[in-house]
């Protein structure tokens, strides 16, 4: 089954494969401009703001709980105005609200702001996941392999955005001076969310509309997967604690605006080389197994700037951390689709959501007031390893059931735990 991209003229594009594609700028805005890229323009921010690191580390809570309540509104919300119409209207304030940022200097504004951002970005990023899934089906793409791949695509949106603004916005700093250049960076931000919302919008209306459940059958049975829950919850923490700082840390110890454009783009273009890379694992590793293993190699990328500052260990935190952190999101949503039928993959992508939400607002925060201590950022990096240590550990409890069975019938498999 093919259609054709309207802006391709005549070419033709395999479903499935020009729907992630399409679709991945999606993620691309809601976590790689509204969410990740805050990083880049935090330390403008603070210079000009006069924040301490907790206040700092409280915009990006403020980020996570508006994704909390995203996550919570987003099933809903498919269920009742469609999931494509969904994605694009939460995508488009999530673009306004990139642009207003940069218009404003009040603390309690932009707290409002990225609250607004974090909400309508998880609703994209739920229902243009819950999009993905249904064209993966649609094309009978029922290779783990090929399904991992697709969604591994949608995911490394986020990493295409960093890339994106890794090679601008640091330049951008660097000219037009510290102090002022984060209002410039907000709108160059919106201005790169104002395409990807234009290239996007055509390819969520020729999607496929996901099943809607029964009346009947509507919760998802999320009690049968508590371990990858918690993992999810502690991989949210862990990873923006780092996500958030440690731009700040790398300037901290010296590195100059082209080291961190050098360090931004190598994280960014190895997240979208791992949707490849991770693809096939995910896809035979059963349970927890495959989320365990890309969380044990993302610890260790977030641990090597802490013990050592040489360059080549703040590159190797790059690739390593880079090309691991989307996959995890990959590896989970992965665990859900194996097992759950399609009217409950995308109230068990919000489901999942919320847990990875819950931890995103304890991590900045956390991590923002250990890091106003003496020691400095260094605890609160320090911080992240362990937490997504600890979610790997957790992610290896989480059992396989086959699919597909309904809420009711799952039935582990016994040689996979």
């Amino acid at each position: 089954m093919v259609w054709r991209l309207p802006w391709l003229g005549r070419s033709r594009v395999p479903h499935g494969l020009g729907t992630a594609l399409g679709l991945a700028l999606g993620p691309a805005v809601a976590i790689g401009l509204a969410r990740f890229d805050y990083a880049l323009l935090l330390p403008s921010m603070r210079a000009d703001l006069h924040w301490s690191f907790a206040t700092a580390g409280a915009m990006n809570t403020a980020n996570a709980l508006g994704y909390l309540a995203g996550a919570l509104l987003a099933a809903v919300a498919a269920r009742r105005y469609g999931t494509r119409r969904v994605f694009i209207a939460s995508l488009g304030v999530t673009v306004l609200a990139l642009l207003t940022t940069g218009a404003t200097g009040n603390t309690l504004i932009l707290v409002a702001l990225r609250a607004i951002a974090g909400t309508s970005g998880a609703v994209s990023f739920i229902a243009g996941a819950g999009l993905v899934a249904a064209a993966a089906s649609a094309t009978q793409a029922t290779s783990p392999h090929r399904v991992a791949t697709l969604l591994g695509i949608y995911f490394a949106g986020g990493g295409a955005a960093i890339v994106a603004s890794g090679l601008m916005i640091p330049y951008l700093l660097a000219t037009t001076g510290l102090a002022n250049g984060w209002r410039l960076g907000w709108v160059l931000l919106a201005g790169l969310g104002t395409v990807a919302f234009v290239v996007a919008t055509p390819v969520a209306l020729a999607c496929v509309e996901p099943p809607a459940p029964p009346r009947a059958d509507r919760r998802w049975p999320a009690r049968h997967f508590g371990p990858v829950l918690i993992s999810y919850g502690l991989f949210g923490a862990g990873y923006i604690a780092y996500m958030t700082f440690i731009v700040a840390f790398l300037k901290g110890h010296g590195t100059g605006p082209s080291g961190i454009t050098a360090f931004w783009v190598v994280l960014g273009a190895a997240s979208i080389a791992g949707a490849f890379v991770w693809a096939r694992p995910i896809g035979r590793l059963r349970g927890g197994r495959g989320s365990a293993t890309v969380l044990a190699v993302l610890s260790t990328g977030a641990l090597l700037p802490l013990v050592s500052g040489s360059l080549a260990a703040t590159m190797g935190s790059a690739l390593l951390f880079g090309g691991s952190f989307l996959s995890v999101v990959t590896a989970v949503t992965a665990v859900a689709r194996q097992s759950l039928q399609p009217h409950h993959w995308t109230p068990a992508i919000a489901g999942l959501t919320v847990a990875f939400a819950v931890g995103q607002c304890l991590g900045p925060i956390l991590a923002g007031v250990l890091s106003d201590g003496p020691a400095g950022l260094k605890v609160g990096l320090s911080l992240s390893v362990g937490v997504l240590l600890a979610a790997a550990v957790v992610s290896l409890v989480q059992r396989h059931y086959e699919y597909p069975l309904a809420s009711e019938a799952l039935h582990p498999d016994e040689d996979s735990t």
